[in-house]
């Protein structure tokens, strides 16, 4: 099939609406799914979706931020651009903290917002605000359809927008009357290699390239550190081809994670005030050199621009030239795509007649023997209270490779980020770490769900992340998605408690609630629940509620987040 697609499903007339143009233009660009939330402005779309011919299916949610997160984890998984629609007034503001996330975290989600008709504006309609305004310094690309003989060709530059160089979230509001106005079909076509990404990529300067590579191969402790910028590029392959080439470790940040296998001898694993644990942070501490690619040197990942120390040599690789020298001096700067810049770097590195070994596998398996004996000795207490560590462990334990895990900030990120040893590289874990809102971790499931239908997915939240996001389970039950849902439930905003415990003298307001009954309010949406408070039972409800081709969830009793061994060195990063 040509990259260049017409709708095959046009009719035969001269012209469609601008609805029309809106389906078939989706299904131009491989779109198969839209999650999103009906509302009267948004009606002649779905009576196009409705009457339409075509391969799309909407997913109906049960909120427009739960919407936007859907479309967030389908594309991390697929990827494909996620596509998620509201309509006007508090639709507009529900989904934009969805499309926040995915823009702060270069994933590539479309906004369709619905608005009042043109000819309204200024007269005080119902639902009426700036919507180009309310989006504009939040997305990558922004835009209105206001006149319809231009939806087409504006389709066509916000999924240009969306998927080339570092991708990014984009917004297109939607307005009545122009969904009810004339298109030619002539103008409705796309590239459908655009409805993916990264659609285009460049490569960095050779030239600095080689300098790289002879910085690499002076040093004698170097450390690869990785964003998610090697996951979004598909760049896994390169990245182990350069770090075998030196015996160099790798280590992640968390949304690096799948930039390499866990289980690989030189994958250190996440390093960061949000997953990290002493032993694996001195391997930075210690580098002579830090490689960072397809991160931006933030402040969790660098524990407010202390780890590694201020003075270490630093070679930076980004798509994005602003990320470049922000944080850390930086001796050479790689501005391109992370497959084909170390593609470059391995060809450069192949012509050479030096060689280098930096102990990867030494130092790394040095670290991590001694990160895990600790973790081991916790996951198998069998404490009054469950601890993290023993729903980590057990999980890993009755899930297959290829299991898909998201997880909600709080207790479940910092201990799946620490301690899940995924077997395989690739997109294997979601979190929300742009703006780590609450209530991410379920809603993100139902995306990754679609997008990866034969995988098993699994929902990990605190108990303060449920109340964001339960209704969603109704949405759960009403696909019969095979979603597992695990709350880690201890009554407490923990992650605050724990700031106010280690920073502001145990001075605790307003951060413990009454506990809830998880698996009844799961009972109520007709999914089978369990309640666990026994350490000796968890591993065999695990195991049973992830063997189900139905949704479960299971409740689990444990110990607060402020009372824990976490993997985190500060409580405000």
């Amino acid at each position: 099939m040509n990259s260049i697609e017409q709708s095959s499903k046009l009719t035969t007339k001269n012209t469609m609406n601008g609805a029309e143009a809106m389906v078939h233009m989706l299904e131009a660009y491989d779109v198969r799914y839209i999650f999103g939330l009906c509302g009267d402005t948004t009606l002649p779309f779905y009576d196009a979706m409705y009457r339409l011919d075509h391969p799309i299916t909407h997913i109906l949610t049960r909120d427009e931020r739960h919407a936007a997160y859907m479309a967030d984890a389908y594309a991390r998984v697929s990827g494909k651009v996620g596509v998620c629609e509201g309509p006007s007034g508090g639709g507009a503001t529900y989904i934009l903290p969805g499309i926040v996330e995915a823009n702060e975290s270069s994933v590539p989600v479309l906004a369709i917002t619905s608005d009042v008709s043109t000819t309204s504006r200024g007269r005080f309609p119902l639902t009426e605000l700036d919507q180009k305004a309310l989006f504009k310094p939040l997305t990558k690309h922004n835009d209105m359809l206001d006149d319809a003989s231009r939806i087409a060709a504006q389709i066509r530059e916000t999924f240009r927008a969306m998927t080339s160089s570092t991708p990014g979230a984009a917004h297109l509001g939607f307005p009545f009357d122009i969904q009810k106005a004339n298109v030619v079909p002539t103008e409705v076509y796309a590239d459908r290699n655009q409805g993916y990404f990264p659609s285009t990529r460049s490569v960095a300067d050779p030239a600095k390239a080689e300098i790289a590579i002879d910085l690499l191969l002076a040093s004698k402790s170097a450390i690869i550190i990785c964003g998610g910028g090697i996951v979004l590029s598909s760049a896994e392959n390169e990245l182990l081809e350069l770090a075998n080439s030196m015996n160099t470790p790798i280590a992640t940040t968390v949304s690096g994670q799948g930039a390499v296998a866990e289980t690989h001898p030189l994958a250190l694993g996440v390093v960061g005030s949000n997953g990290a644990m002493p032993q694996t942070r001195a391997v930075v501490d210690e580098a002579d050199l830090v490689f960072y690619i397809g991160c931006r040197a933030g402040s969790v990942t660098t524990e407010r621009w202390r780890s590694p120390k201020p003075g270490t040599t630093i070679i930076h690789l980004d798509s994005d030239p602003k990320v470049i020298g922000t944080n850390y001096q930086t001796v050479i700067g790689l501005i391109g795509d992370a497959k084909l810049s170390l593609a470059l770097l391995n060809a450069s590195l192949s012509n050479r007649d030096e060689t280098v070994d930096h102990h990867g596998r030494d130092r790394v398996g040095i670290a991590v023997t001694s990160k895990f004996e600790a973790f081991q000795n916790l996951a198998q207490k069998d404490d009054d209270l469950i601890l993290p560590e023993r729903i980590i462990s057990d999980l890993q334990s009755v899930l297959d490779d290829d299991a898909v895990i998201c997880a909600d900030p709080g207790t479940p990120c910092p201990y799946f980020s620490a301690f899940y040893r995924w077997p395989k590289a690739g997109r294997h874990f979601i979190t929300n770490r742009a703006h780590g809102a609450l209530g991410y971790a379920l809603a993100a499931s139902i995306g990754a769900q679609f997008g990866r239908p034969d995988a098993r997915v699994v929902a990990a939240m605190g108990d303060g992340s449920f109340a964001f996001c339960c209704g969603e389970m109704e949405t759960i039950t009403r696909y019969n998605l095979p979603i597992t849902m695990i709350v880690f439930s201890n009554a407490v905003f923990g992650w605050i408690k724990a700031g106010q415990k280690s920073g502001f003298d145990r001075r605790y307001h307003n951060v413990d609630f009454n506990r809830t009954d998880h698996a009844g309010v799961a009972k109520a949406y007709g999914i089978k629940s369990w309640t666990v408070s026994d350490p000796a039972k968890l591993k065999e409800v695990l195991r049973e509620a992830t063997s189900l081709d139905q949704p479960t969830m299971v409740d689990i009793i444990c110990q607060p987040l402020q009372d824990t061994n976490a993997p985190v060195s500060e409580w405000v990063a």
